[in-house]
């Protein structure tokens, strides 16, 4: 699939899908406590998507059996929701979600203090959150997709911590996932050239320890392999003919 350029038609239905999908993201923010399950964030994430009238890109994606991806701790990503798992006080809980607004996605990653915690997460979560800054101001027309990657690898590393190199960011649109990959480290070649109108998902996901991951047995939730945290920010951007535009934010 080529990177595709996205009308001023889907370009309306992504801000919506995006301004929609923040404020789920600010109520979800707003229940994050000790004691909650996270199949309980699961249960209220859909229901505010629902009440909003649109549909979790989650559910059931590739059989994903949850509307939002909930990865406490060690785990970095796609974190299975169950009433097995209380938050507990110290804790940092990494929440992934997207929405279908009129056949058009949007996706975004949060990760939340649970109470009070170490420094070294309260590190862990701003730094990682700072690095999709620093990538998103190389998101500019003419400059190539890779000097985003270098961006947020550079920053995340010059404070001491890693960035995963098995899992990517991506195009997005009237699919979830479109091309192109977006690594959050530099790989060989600057990728291709940004053009307005493409629209992607820019998702830093930093570990404190080393970069390697594994997939536990149930075949979705992606921890670190040294057993110490991760955090995770992502937003859908736009680029336009000046400076990137967010979407999920407001």
């Amino acid at each position: 699939m080529a990177i595709t350029i996205k009308s001023e038609r889907e370009i309306s239905l992504m801000r919506e899908a995006g301004k929609i999908l923040a404020e789920v993201h600010d109520k979800l923010a707003e229940i994050i406590a000790p004691g909650i399950t996270t199949l309980d964030i699961d249960r209220k994430g859909a229901e505010f998507i629902h009440k909003a009238k649109c549909a979790p890109s989650f559910l059931n994606y590739e059989g994903y059996p949850a509307s939002i991806c909930v990865s406490v701790n060690d785990e970095v990503v796609h974190g299975i929701p169950t009433d097995k798992r209380r938050l507990e006080e110290g804790d940092i809980v990494s929440l992934d979600a997207g929405v279908i607004y009129k056949g058009y996605h949007s996706d975004a990653a949060r990760t939340h203090a649970v109470g009070t915690i170490s420094d070294e997460d309260a590190k862990l979560i701003e730094v990682t959150k700072q690095s999709f800054f620093e990538g998103i101001r190389m998101a500019l027309p003419g400059n190539h997709l890779h000097d985003i990657s270098s961006a947020v690898q550079k920053y995340a590393e010059g404070h001491g911590f890693s960035v995963v190199r098995d899992l990517v960011g991506h195009g997005i649109g009237s699919h979830l996932h479109e091309e192109p990959q977006i690594p959050n480290y530099k790989p060989v070649g600057r990728g291709p050239k940004l053009r307005p109108g493409m629209t992607l998902a820019i998702e830093p996901m930093v570990n404190a320890g080393d970069w390697k991951v594994w997939i536990l047995e149930d075949d979705w939730t992606v921890v670190t392999r040294d057993g110490m945290n991760s955090a995770h920010y992502e937003n859908t951007i736009l680029i336009t003919d000046g400076e990137p535009e967010i979407l999920s934010l407001y």
